[in-house]
This record gives structure tokens, C-alpha cells and sequence, in this order.
């Protein structure tokens, strides 16, 4: 039997930043992951030709992510939401050029 269970990539630098953040915040953050997992279309859709781009509210902070399938997701960056959305825009054009 498949499990049914939606997956969710977290690449090691976005798991070493959680891992750093305060116990408060690693704690909504990880309950914002849990919630991505479940529903990867609760996060709000983001206007960009390059693909299914997504943001998650946590607070002050935004989850930025992928959803590549169904029901894969890849987490592309968090961070503060002043700032979020140009740094996530850099990364994927470092990632285009490589």
C-alpha cells in the first residue's frame, strides 16, 4: 500500500536556519511545515512565470515554497517578509545560472 502521506523537501541550509532559530519561533515554523505538508496549496499563490511559487504566513515571517507535484513540495526560503521575496527571486536566478 503507497503511503499517502504528502512529502516535503527541506534542503539542509533551510533545516541548519530552523535549527538556529529561537524555541518560540522553531516551533511555529515547524507547525507552519506540518501544515504545508498536509495542504501544500494553503499557502498563497505568488505571480511568477517560473512555476508553482507559494508563500506561507508565520507570523513576521514567510515561508516561500514549491510545489513540484501533487504532493511534493521543496521549502525555497524563510525569512522576515520585508526582505523574503527579493532574496527568494536572487536564489533563483543564482540557481538558473548554474
Amino acid at each position: 500500500m503507497k503511503d499517502e502521506t504528502p512529502r516535503l523537501r527541506v534542503p539542509d541550509r533551510i533545516a541548519n536556519l530552523i535549527r538556529a532559530m529561537h524555541p518560540d519561533l522553531r516551533k511555529k515554523i515547524r507547525a507552519s511545515l506540518s501544515t504545508l505538508a498536509a495542504d501544500p496549496a494553503s499557502g498563497i499563490r505568488i505571480d511568477d512565470e517560473r512555476g508553482n511559487l507559494r508563500s506561507f504566513c508565520t507570523g513576521k515571517l514567510r515561508i516561500v515554497y514549491r510545489v513540484r507535484e501533487k504532493d511534493v513540495s521543496e521549502i525555497l526560503a524563510i525569512g522576515p517578509r520585508e526582505i523574503i521575496y527579493e532574496e527568494t527571486y536572487r536564489l533563483l536566478c543564482r540557481k538558473a545560472a548554474e
